[in-house]
């Protein structure tokens, strides 16, 4: 395995920024910092990529890190990497993209390849539980989204006060049977949602119906939207903005009008929601702002001394948002005055 700067920045006794620092700006540093810096690389060969070069001549780089997500094809990542990548320039790491596929075994694989190649990994969404991630990753500095742990620092959304909104909306407009149509049974995004919404359909005295698995795309969707239909369900929220949509698609196939006969929501609130026909609502996740946490966290472990103390893992949760836009609507035949007799 080639050895990395932060192999380097342990071997001289120094934080990851100042090793990045001897090979990029050496003047800012003493030179017997320097020295030992520079000795720690040649000690155990580490050698930057040779087309970088600091003005002093020395090899260059910025920490690497690995960014792993489930699937890049889901617009939401698009938005989440985008803000990684920028912030991180400014924070002089190089945010290398990787895909699992939504596979436990490729997530696996990626890791074992790259954890001692790169200086940190941040892991989207993962397949494996929480504790196999942090045992792979071993010393390796690690931020998990959309996954909270003991053991690390994580960012998650708020999912549950979104499925709060969302229901409090739909009951507003005469809805009494929901149903909720899950995404992968790998993920723990999809295991916390339903517990959330369970609780919540019950306080809000509402029927709801969990549908079966399906993949998170809009042919998931598709293919949930017959099960859909024959639930009775007035109204359904999907696991994701690509399973509702292809939910509002095989709705129309089979007859069904969005929102007069059935109201969809998303989740994630992505570009794509805003330009169907009807136009989605959904609950908004601010993934771009995630993006820049994950980056920033990292950060604070990639910069913390030698022989310092780790850290206590913090679990940063962002707030989410309902957007109402067309494909939610009331009831047919519902009126308040019907809703006020109900509830007497």
């Amino acid at each position: 395995m080639n050895p990395t700067l932060t192999d380097v920045a342990q071997r001289a006794g120094v934080s990851l920024s100042t090793a990045s620092r001897a090979f990029s700006d050496p003047d800012r540093i003493g030179r017997d910092t320097l020295r030992r810096i520079i000795g720690a690389a040649e000690e155990i060969g580490y050698v930057a990529s040779a087309g970088r070069r600091s003005r002093s001549g020395l090899p260059t780089r910025s920490a690497t890190v690995a960014m792993i997500v489930p699937d890049i094809g889901n617009p939401v990542w698009a938005s989440f990497v985008k803000a990684a990548q920028a912030h991180g320039w400014n924070r002089r790491q190089t945010v290398v993209l990787t895909d699992t596929d939504g596979s436990p075994d490729r997530e696996r694989e990626i890791i074992g390849e790259l954890h001692e190649r790169v200086d940190g990994f941040v892991v989207c969404s993962p397949r494996l539980p929480a504790h196999d991630i942090v045992e792979l990753c071993g010393d390796t500095p690690l931020v998990l989204v959309n996954r909270t742990s003991d053991e690390t620092s994580s960012v998650v959304p708020d999912a549950a006060d979104g499925l709060r909104q969302a229901l409090e909306y739909l009951r507003v407009l005469g809805h009494e049977h929901v149903a909720y149509a899950q995404g992968s049974p790998l993920s723990w995004s999809n295991q916390t949602r339903v517990e959330a919404i369970r609780q919540l359909a019950d306080q809000a005295d509402i029927e709801l119906e969990v549908l079966g698995w399906q993949a998170e795309t809009v042919a998931g969707g598709q293919a949930a939207a017959a099960s859909v239909v024959a639930s009775g369900a007035t109204a359904v929220i999907a696991h994701n903005d690509l399973m509702a949509l292809g939910i509002i698609a095989g709705a129309a196939a089979l007859g069904v009008e969005v929102p007069g006969e059935l109201s969809v929501i998303g989740i994630d609130d992505t570009p794509l929601a805003e330009v169907g026909r009807p136009t989605l609502t959904s609950i908004q996740v601010p993934m771009s702002r995630a993006g820049v946490m994950s980056i920033d966290m990292l950060h604070q472990q990639l910069t913390a001394e030698p022989g310092q103390a780790p850290a206590e893992p913090r679990a940063v949760t962002l707030p989410t948002q309902l957007v109402v836009r067309q494909s939610t609507g009331p009831v047919a035949g519902w009126t308040p005055a019907r809703r006020e007799r109900s509830d007497g």
